[in-house]
């Protein structure tokens, strides 16, 4: 098999590597960036992978991503998809980011986005937003994967 090739890991398997990482790295930049590493080269479908983090309480600021270059390095909290997931502190799944007035375009590649927000408690530390190629990517699986990844990466930013 090609080095390059996407393999379609099992959910449980990404869980426990993103757990390795977390507990291994020296930082949480290098965890951070170690697990977009992880998810944009070993799910098919997730064309870009990116973590935005809160900078202050009005806006999100880009960390670690894999993927072409986006023109969205801050957000304010107000706007786009990932502005609606930290407002309504839950996962947003959209199967055609054509088709939801929210989307702040950055590739037009891209068919469809989930963002889930990392939560301490109540309070929104940053959300993993990821960007898919194909329409309609995301369903259950992404979700609950992301969601477990988002729980394990609070408990390291919370400590940072």
């Amino acid at each position: 098999m090609s080095k390059n090739k996407k393999t379609t890991p099992q959910p449980n398997d990404i869980a426990s590597i993103v757990g390795r990482i977390v507990e291994t790295a020296p930082n949480a930049e290098k965890a951070m960036d170690a697990v977009v590493e992880l998810l944009h080269h070993r799910v098919p479908h997730y064309s870009w992978v990116g973590i935005y983090l809160m900078d202050g309480p009005d806006a999100l600021v880009l960390g670690p991503y894999r993927g072409k270059p986006s023109p969205h390095t801050r957000i304010p909290l107000n706007q786009g998809i990932c502005g609606a997931a930290v407002a309504q502190k839950e996962t947003v799944i959209v199967a055609d980011v054509n088709a939801d007035s929210r989307y702040l375009a950055c590739s037009i590649e891209t068919k469809s986005e989930i963002v889930v927000p990392i939560m301490h408690g109540s309070r929104c530390l940053g959300e993993i937003d990821i960007d898919s190629d194909q329409p309609n990517a995301f369903g259950a699986d992404d979700q609950a994967l992301l969601e477990k990844i988002a729980a394990t990466m609070a408990r390291l930013l919370a400590k940072s």
